[in-house]
């Protein structure tokens, strides 16, 4: 008897959290995003490459999940920070700024909105803990990662408050970098300016630069070539592909790579690479605390995220731009020579995730003090006194805390994942 009532619970409790799941998917890829069934089916297979991938992919699930439970370390709905809203291991990444100098920072600002900081530091902290774990490494080293994240964060956020540094100016380099990304960052250095467009164009037989067609970049109809000509008139347009192969989360959204000449980009060649992207409203605000007066500056869905990357770069794209074509929101960006991440062959050692995990933190700090009064007029104040005042001075207690929480939630991840699995086998498959 009672080993049929255990079942009759867990039967329940898998069937409503499957349903929920389910309910969740039909809204955002369907209705939101208006994908195809081949379009969640690309998706919903790169998902299924494991929990992490499933994790980078339903970011709306983790806001539906997170926004249901309170916590004493939110800062007030009255005094947001402006959050990168998509914060992950995979979001960070080496490129080069406006200056010439190559970096390592946040590289992605399509979720940009305002809320609590606490979105970011704890999606951040699952994704450690998921990251790790498939790697491998134990749950220990994973806690101890995120430990170093965390406490990081705070220091960095100490020294804003402080005055000892300026989160406007503050950048990450090889030579104040340890590591997989000063590795990462000295072996760009090394690399050729010109060696994207190599890679992604050719000389015709009429000595002229056009893309390379293949798998991923391929050709546009000629209507599409006429709207983005149209759109971006000031530019001199050689060529235009559509640019598949997106990220998970990217995946039914447009994407064009146009190669422009004549124009001096970051990496000085006179032909550069700008990406156009289609972009739709962040996925925070659909759980977050509606904004008016962020809405007021940033109603455009490609305004907003080209604010949201000026707002925490220090030297941002020159060519950052937001249109409207056809009826879809756009924003432009150079697409980087220089973009590259740290995967998972470049950490020799375990001290490795811990550095990169304490780099992260700081730019995490860094970017929610610099996007606020500093920079924009929908802040009166400042990010780090608001964030490191809901903290608290019990500074041990808030990392215990997070720590717990995202643990807790990757078993929530994997467990979501094989009733993601089982439920994408039966439908699509």
């Amino acid at each position: 008897m009672e080993h049929a009532l255990l079942e009759q619970v867990k039967h329940t409790r898998t069937f409503l959290r499957q349903e929920q799941l389910k309910t969740i998917f039909d809204e955002f890829d369907v209705q939101r995003m208006r994908l195809t069934e081949g379009q969640r089916l690309e998706k919903y297979r790169k998902m299924l490459e494991s929990p992490f991938r499933f994790f980078r992919g339903s970011a709306y699930l983790f806001y539906f999940d997170m926004t249901k439970s309170a916590s004493i370390f939110h800062t007030p709905d009255r005094k947001p920070t402006w959050i990168q809203g998509d914060m992950h291991m995979d979001n960070f990444g080496a490129f080069q700024n406006e200056a010439g100098s190559i970096v390592f920072d946040v590289n992605d600002f399509d979720e940009g909105y305002v809320g609590s900081y606490l979105y970011d530091i704890v999606r951040m902290s699952v994704s450690i803990a998921l990251y790790l774990e498939e790697q491998g490494l134990h749950k220990t080293t994973q806690e101890t990662a995120i430990q170093h994240f965390l406490n990081s964060y705070i220091d960095q956020l100490k020294r804003f408050e402080r005055k000892q540094d300026d989160p406007l100016t503050l950048i990450f380099t090889k030579d104040n970098t340890k590591g997989p990304a000063k590795r990462l960052l000295k072996k760009l250095e090394k690399r050729p300016r010109s060696y994207f467009l190599q890679d992604i164009t050719y000389l015709n037989e009429d000595g002229e630069r056009s893309f390379l067609w293949n798998e991923e970049i391929q050709p546009v109809t000629a209507e599409e070539y006429n709207s983005i000509s149209n759109a971006l008139s000031t530019y001199k347009i050689r060529d235009i592909a559509y640019k598949y192969g997106s990220g998970t989360a990217s995946i039914g959204l447009k994407r064009y790579y146009i190669l422009v000449e004549d124009e001096k980009g970051a990496s000085g060649v006179e032909n550069l690479v700008l990406e156009m992207k289609e972009v739709r409203t962040a996925i925070p605000a659909y759980f977050l605390p509606y904004q008016d007066l962020f809405w007021a500056h940033y109603e455009h869905q490609g305004a907003r995220v080209v604010g949201t990357q000026k707002a925490m770069h220090h030297l941002e794209d020159p060519h950052l731009a937001f249109i409207t074509m056809n009826g879809q929101e756009f924003y432009i960006r150079e697409r980087s020579p220089y973009k590259k991440k740290i995967k998972p062959k470049n950490y020799k050692d375990v001290e490795d995730y811990f550095t990169t995990t304490s780099l992260i933190g700081k730019i995490a700090a860094k970017i929610h003090a610099r996007a606020d009064i500093d920079y924009s007029h929908v802040f009166t104040y400042h990010s780090e006194e608001e964030i490191l005042k809901a903290i608290g001075k019990e500074q041990n207690v808030f990392i215990e805390h997070t720590i717990l929480q995202a643990m807790s939630y990757k078993e929530t991840v994997y467990t979501d994942y094989d009733l993601f699995k089982n439920w994408v086998e039966t439908k699509f498959m």
